[in-house]
This record gives C-alpha cells, structure tokens and sequence, in this order.
C-alpha cells in the first residue's frame, strides 16, 4: 500500500493549475468562433422562419380577401376584476 507524499501532492496540485490555465487559453481562442457560428446559425433559422411565414400570409392574401377577426374588434379588452370598492365614513 502506498502512502500519500509531499511531491505527489505538489505534482497533482502542479497537473490541476497546468490543466486550468491550458483550458483558459484553448477557451479564449475556441470560444469566439464557436459563438460566432451559433449567433449565424441562430440568424439563419430565424430568416427560414420569417421566410415560411411571408409566403404562408402571401398564400392566404393572395385572393384578395380581407381578413377581419371579429373576436378582437367587437369586445373590449377587459380589465381584473379585483373585488367591490367600499366607501367607509367615520363615525364621532
């Protein structure tokens, strides 16, 4: 059986700060560009989808009829009901 020494210590100690420091620097370099793809990926999915939905509201337009949605327009937007307001008065 093996017991724990001074210099093992201070290698795995020496591995663990050699190991940060190594991943620090590949993340510096690595990080941006793996941001950078995802913010295009991102922005080409987004233009896919604003795509489909130009040509979806193009197909529904495109007889020219008017859209009008009838549940929006013909009731106003109601508010919380809360409760009933009470008027106290003091009585002397």
């Amino acid at each position: 059986m093996e017991t724990a020494s001074f210099t093992g210590f201070f290698k795995t100690l020496i591995y663990i700060v050699g190991f940060y420091y190594v991943f620090r620097f590949l993340a510096k370099l690595f990080l941006p560009i793996l941001l950078k793809k995802a913010v295009q990926k991102a922005g080409e999915n987004f233009q896919k989808q604003q795509q489909q939905y130009q040509q979806q509201y193009q197909n529904t337009t495109s007889n020219n009829d008017i859209i009008y949605d009838k549940a929006t327009s013909s009731k106003p937007r109601e508010t919380k009901k809360v409760g009933e307001y009470v008027d106290y008065e003091e009585i002397e």
